[in-house]
């Protein structure tokens, strides 16, 4: 059995890794590398395999970072089947229509041709296939397993069993516990374990401490007479801030204003979450009795979804004091831009980051503090406050990781770390060898490996 790293390789995005046994050939994710733009060169690059004699796709979840190239893929002649969870396939198709979108734009402007199109989005989802967690799936000499991985809604984490050998992808790891979402689960008996470590150097605050700065970040905005401006992800990050703030409102925690989600894909990705809502394959039991005494977890007085641009521009004619919830999550495009030129250099204003920062981003750089950036061409001068609560990511800090690692590779022969910036996976890698006396190791890209 080979196992070769073409992608997320001491780097957090562009998840893509190429499993074979005899001449069955199987991805786990097909992710687009993300950093300052979507249209970065390394998606351009030639696959390091002939997408015609892959097999199957096995997708994690549907953040871009882990779908975002399948249309690349089927572009070059894929044509075998693409496996995930019901919630991952729903939200993929939309996911993938807004970046073609942003890839198009970007590529214009380079003078370059689309890395796809819609055509090649829409022959993507006619390859897709769904399965529950748990459910047999069988591929070639391939048996299959989806566990939940606790990070987006239908998240999941792969055990691959073959040769008489346990594998175990984890996908992303979830911050437990979740808001709404159920419990990781640990697959037991990997012989080889493949593990996140996008926050594998550092601990987030605990679910009850993020809330009370949540509280605490909008009172003060609020009553600074600013704009509270939250760059969150479309897929899940603004369920969980809809989530939290419909508590925080129905206490009477915070003052009455007006809050806006901004972003189509959060709009239509959250119809997602309701059609799924009453499912305990999903969701937790205090969501599950919530919704079934009439409440509406993710709406409350105040909220409005602005669907459309004209709906986008009214925004600016709400006085202040509002709170503003956009995509894209790190900057790097959506209608949070706009916002932030226009906030940003307001000292009232607040900018709150409650999502991972890829290097280079236009998030890190505000996250980092510099005081002048570029928007659309036009320098920023950067006056608002800008506030970072670490405890709304979707991802497990290190503690969270360890105790991964330490129930699903407790009797594994190898462990790779992966889909970490290079400091983050070394200092995971070095836990997990000292304290958990278990071989870890950090791959590098296209690296391959027998096992």
């Amino acid at each position: 059995m080979k196992l070769t790293f073409c992608g997320a390789a001491k780097n957090v995005t562009g998840s893509n890794y190429l499993l074979e046994s005899g001449s069955t050939k199987i991805l786990i994710d097909c992710g687009l590398n993300q950093g300052s733009e979507f249209c970065d060169d390394l998606n351009y690059e030639k696959f390091p395999y002939e997408p015609e004699e892959i097999t199957a796709v096995i997708i994690t979840h549907a953040h871009i970072d882990h779908i975002g190239k399948l249309p690349k893929l089927v572009k070059e002649g894929f044509k075998g089947t693409i496996y995930s969870t019901y919630p991952t396939r729903d939200f993929a198709e939309s996911m993938l229509l807004d970046t073609a979108h942003v890839l198009f734009e970007e590529a214009e402007k380079k003078g370059r041709p689309p890395l796809y199109d819609i055509r090649d989005i829409e022959k993507t989802m006619l390859l897709w296939q769904c399965r529950d967690y748990h459910e047999d799936l069988d591929i070639g000499p391939f048996s299959v397993e989806l566990y939940d991985a606790g990070h987006v809604l239908g998240s999941a984490s792969v055990l691959m069993r073959v040769e008489n050998k346990k594998i175990v992808f984890s996908g992303d790891l979830g911050n437990a516990p979740a808001p709404f979402l159920k419990e990781t689960e640990y697959p037991q008996g990997a012989d080889f374990v493949l593990i996140e470590s996008a926050y594998g150097d550092r601990l987030h605050e605990h679910l009850n401490e993020r809330k009370k700065l949540l509280e605490e970040t909008v009172k003060r905005a609020i009553g600074s007479g600013g704009v509270l401006m939250i760059p969150a992800f479309a897929l899940e990050r603004t369920q969980e801030m809809l989530f939290e703030l419909n508590e925080l409102m129905e206490k009477n925690s915070l003052p009455k204003v007006p809050v806006f989600v901004d972003s189509p894909l959060a709009i239509k990705l959250t119809e997602v979450y309701e059609k799924y809502s009453e499912n305990p394959m999903y969701f937790n039991d205090k969501v599950i009795g919530l919704i079934k005494s009439g409440e509406d977890i993710f709406n409350f007085p105040g909220l409005r979804m602005t669907l459309t641009k004209d709906e986008s521009k009214a925004i600016n004619e709400v006085p202040p004091p509002k709170v503003v919830i956009a995509g894209a999550g790190m900057s790097n495009g959506g209608r949070i831009l706009h916002h932030e030129m226009r906030y940003l250099p307001d000292p009232k204003s607040t900018l709150l980051i409650v999502g991972y920062q890829s290097v280079n981003s236009l998030g890190r750089k505000l996250l980092e503090g510099e005081k002048e950036i570029s928007i659309f061409g036009e320098e920023i001068k950067v006056k608002a406050k800008v506030a970072f609560i670490s405890g709304y990511s979707a991802h497990a800090d290190q503690k969270q990781l360890l105790k991964w690692a330490a129930s699903v590779g407790k009797d594994s022969k190898r462990v790779f770390i992966v889909q970490g910036e290079e400091n983050s996976a070394d200092a995971l890698r070095n836990k997990i060898k000292t304290e958990l006396y278990l071989n870890a190791e950090i791959p590098s890209l296209n690296e391959t490996v027998l096992l």
